[in-house]
C-alpha cells in the first residue's frame, strides 16, 4: 500500500510540474525574425495555449531537431526557428530543391502551419483553421509591422 501511495505521489508531482511548465509558455507570441529587415505582411500572432489546449497540438509537432531521422527535441532546447531555417525568402523559392526549401524560413512556417491547418479542416469538416495569407497575417493591436 505504501508503494502505491509513493508512486501516486511521485506521479502527481511529475504531472503537476509538467502542467505548470506548459502553462508557463508565453500564451501568445509574435513570430518575428531578424532575417527579414522589412516585413511585407503583418506579423503573425501565435497562440500557444489555443494550439496546445484547444487543438491538441504537441510541442514536437512544431519544435524539432532531427538526428538519424528522429525528432530528438526536448523541452528547454533551442526554439528559434531561424537557427536551422536560416535561408531568407528568395524569388521562386518553391522551385528550389527540397533540401534547400527546408532551410527557407518562410517555407518552413508556411508548409508546417498551412499543412496542419488543412489537415485540421479536412478531418473536422470545417474551414476554421486559416489557410490564406490574411487568415494568419492580420493587422490587430499594434501587429502591423
Amino acid at each position: 500500500m505504501k508503494k502505491l501511495v509513493s508512486v501516486l505521489v511521485v506521479f502527481t508531482v511529475v504531472l503537476a510540474s509538467w502542467v505548470i511548465h506548459v502553462r508557463a509558455q508565453e500564451e501568445v507570441i509574435i513570430i518575428n525574425s531578424s532575417l527579414y529587415k522589412k516585413h511585407t505582411m503583418p506579423l503573425v500572432k501565435f497562440n500557444h495555449q489555443a494550439h496546445f489546449d484547444d487543438y491538441g497540438i504537441d510541442c514536437l509537432d512544431c519544435h524539432h531537431i532531427y538526428k538519424n531521422g528522429e525528432n530528438v527535441w526536448e523541452d528547454g532546447d533551442e526554439t528559434s526557428c531561424e537557427v536551422c531555417h536560416n535561408e531568407p525568402t528568395v524569388k521562386n523559392e518553391k522551385r528550389l530543391p527540397l533540401p534547400q526549401q527546408k532551410l527557407n524560413l518562410k517555407l518552413a512556417f508556411h508548409n508546417n502551419c498551412i499543412g496542419c491547418h488543412r489537415k485540421y479542416n479536412h478531418e473536422n469538416n470545417t474551414q476554421a483553421a486559416p489557410i490564406t495569407c490574411q487568415g494568419c497575417h492580420t493587422i490587430k493591436e499594434g501587429n502591423n509591422q
